[in-house]
């Protein structure tokens, strides 16, 4: 309920002016609590970012909006901080020690919060295993559609045993997606804190020819980004940061989505769903846009769909993936068989995670030749899971 409170307070900045909250200390601590309201990563709220606050809080809250109104008068937000205040001291005490959003005990990074761009979101915890010789590092892309997420969903099981392994670990941050910061915004942030970590090869006795990427759904599609892209690497650029390789020696993904092609969506969904469902139908709003067309082409920072289209290709690994591209560790929660769910909320969840992406990209390595293994239920696999498979592929 502390994050509710903290919200709250945000929505009567909104409406109260003579609070100041907007670019206060307050403001400062609503976004380090609720980070996810800064859609385009600048440090700021936005008129778009604060009518979509006001958006959230009536659907999670529809009792706030006493008049019906559709927003939330300077009482009404009133009425609510002071619930929401009182809920917030009541649930206050609970939790002990440094937590994660996972609720365990943290280990604590040997630098946390480290900058690797001009963004507010563009920084990064890492933990460096102790060894005398350079360590090879796996560095963690967190989920959330692209619009949610911190670096701070890092398994703490996963990190303690690749840090047990001797694998230093590395968990970064980067902007959301927004109208204002499309797509592929967020896989070029991750690009530059890959070749950032790795300019501090030496300081931090990394090894640079041992580096993994891994993470779950659109970390996930990133880690595909950079596994299956040619090296990204500008050798006569300026800023020695751009001169790193982008290279990866391999890979680890969780209901990744393989592909960003239309036409293979459209197939998949009527193949599980049948054809009465419309894939459109799973398409969700971006800022104020709601039609499809519309929204794919905002997504892409595209003026045409067909440019969209283009954009989103360029960055699906189906159609990157070469035969010189690095193995890959692919989970998901499904077996092919499994029957979809019935409530259409948590259908598309399972959709955009289905066993089939990965499927149709376990063809295509074999194909090519690639290592690759797709783990789900009732599987027979070598590695039990990404720990096993990165210390096999990063171990001396």
């Amino acid at each position: 309920m502390k994050s509710i409170a903290i919200v709250t307070l945000a929505f009567v900045a909104l409406f109260t002016p003579s609070l100041h909250i907007f670019g206060s200390p307050l403001d400062k601590q609503i976004l380090k609590i609720k980070p996810q309201a800064d859609r385009n990563g600048d440090g700021k709220l936005s008129d778009t970012e604060k009518e979509t606050l006001i958006k959230m809080i009536i659907k999670r809250f529809p009792r706030s909006d006493s008049d019906g109104d559709g927003t939330l008068s300077e009482k009404e937000l009133e009425k609510v901080i002071k619930i929401a205040t009182a809920r917030a001291k009541n649930q206050g005490g609970r939790k002990s020690g440094k937590e994660n959003a996972q609720g365990k005990e943290q280990t604590s990074p040997t630098h946390a919060n480290v900058k690797y761009g001009e963004y507010e979101r563009n920084v990064f915890d890492i933990w460096l295993a102790e060894n005398s010789k350079p360590t090879p590092l796996a560095i963690f892309i967190h989920g959330g559609g692209f619009r949610a997420g911190s670096k701070e969903k890092l398994s703490q099981d996963v990190l303690k045993k690749l840090l047990k392994a001797g694998i230093s670990v590395a968990s970064i941050n980067y902007r959301y997606l927004s109208i204002e910061t499309p797509l592929p915004t967020s896989h070029h942030d991750a690009r530059r804190a890959l070749q950032f970590m790795r300019s501090k090869a030496k300081e931090w006795n990394l090894d640079k020819s041992r580096v993994a990427a891994f993470g779950g759904s659109a970390g996930a599609q990133i880690c595909m980004w950079l596994a299956y892209s040619d090296d990204m690497a500008k050798p006569k650029s300026k800023d020695p940061i751009e001169r790193e390789s982008t290279r990866l020696t391999c890979v680890a993904t969780t209901g990744g989505q393989t592909t960003n092609q239309t036409e293979f969506w459209k197939e998949m969904i009527t193949d599980l769903m049948g054809p009465k469902i419309e894939a459109e139908g799973f398409v969700r709003p971006l800022g104020s846009l709601v039609d499809p067309e519309k929204v794919r082409m905002a997504t892409w920072g595209a003026k045409s769909l067909e440019q969209a289209n283009k954009k989103a290709a360029r960055h699906s690994a189906l159609l990157l993936v070469s035969e010189d591209d690095p193995p890959i560790f692919m989970s998901y929660g499904m077996p092919p068989t499994a029957k979809p769910p019935a409530d259409k909320g948590r259908a598309r969840g399972w959709l955009i995670h289905h066993v089939n992406l990965g499927i149709a990209l376990k063809k295509k390595t074999d194909a090519l030749k690639l290592e690759a293994h797709l783990k789900y239920p009732g599987a027979e696999l070598k590695y039990p899971s990404q720990v096993e498979f990165f210390v096999d592929k990063l171990s001396d």
